[in-house]
């Protein structure tokens, strides 16, 4: 495919700032696709291109990444080179979200309905559960912390079983995750520069990339360590279903090896909701 034949799998981990616009240009290039030729289901149907894209890359680094375990006895050197590799994913998913957003904000808006129409309702029922549960006084920080961890776990397990069944799975849920993130990113703001402009008249440039980077930081600041957390068990999940079609499982370093990335993204995840519930609302109240 002519996509994914302008980036080399083998240069990515030492450029992964090549990644972000790989996952910029297929973030567009599914958006506009999915819109003009099936505007019915365009939601899906741009999450499923971006996947389509981004695949090969994809596959090619994790069949590299289970060669490691064979190639390094230290466990510290392989996890090095993962390291390598989530660095080189988040910037692919920076990039996704990033022209998600873009399409969010400035498309009109019978095409955000068309596009991001089921991730607005998936944004707005989680949103409504969190008000619900803090109006009626039914939930504390430390509920709050205990549910975020719940359902990050919960997102995380899949990414390791589709991970392990179809290879690169994991991309589906991290992509889906991407555009729910842009949806989220894009109504924050949207309502933000509406207040703005109402106050100011929309005659300040410095405020409208105030909101472009408190949307951002508002949810980047915790939401890139859950993705991460998200990568690593993906990850984890992909070395796993590599060495099982290959048959390297004797060799047992693909066991362990997905078990200490397992083990290092729950301890990101338990890192990312504390920020998410005790960091975040202090420097970006609601």
């Amino acid at each position: 495919m002519v996509l994914e034949s302008l980036l080399n799998p083998f240069v990515l981990k030492q450029k992964p700032w090549e990644m972000f616009f790989a996952g910029f240009f297929h973030s567009f290039i599914a958006g506009f696709l999915a819109n003009l030729v099936f505007p019915g289901n365009a939601g899906l149907i741009m999450v499923f291109l971006i996947v389509l894209g981004s695949l090969p890359t994809l596959y090619v680094t994790i069949r590299d990444e289970e060669l490691l375990n064979l190639q390094f006895k230290q466990e510290w050197r392989v996890l090095e080179e993962h390291a390598k590799v989530i660095t080189f994913l988040l910037f692919l998913f920076l990039g996704i979200t990033t022209a998600l957003v873009l399409l969010y904000v400035f498309l009109p808006e019978d095409t955000v309905h068309s596009l991001f129409g089921l991730q607005q309702e998936a944004v707005q029922e989680l949103g409504k559960s969190v008000t619900n549960q803090v109006i009626s006084g039914q939930i504390t920080r430390g509920d709050l912390f205990f549910n975020i961890f719940l359902n990050n776990t919960r997102v995380l397990f899949f990414c390791v079983i589709f991970s392990l069944l179809y290879g690169t799975g994991a991309i589906f849920i991290l992509t889906w995750n991407a555009s729910t993130v842009a949806t989220a990113m894009g109504g924050l703001f949207k309502s933000k520069i509406g207040a703005v402009a109402s106050l100011v008249g929309f005659s300040s440039i410095s405020a409208y990339f105030g909101v472009a980077t408190f949307s951002f930081f508002r949810y980047m600041t915790h939401g890139i360590f859950e993705i991460s957390a998200y990568f690593v068990a993906g990850l984890a999940g992909s070395i796993l279903s590599v060495a099982l079609i290959k048959h390297s499982l004797r060799e047992r370093k693909a066991i362990m090896d997905s078990i200490y990335l397992v083990m290092i993204s729950v301890g990101i995840l338990i890192f990312a909701a504390l920020v998410e519930v005790y960091i975040t609302p202090i420097f970006f109240p609601s």
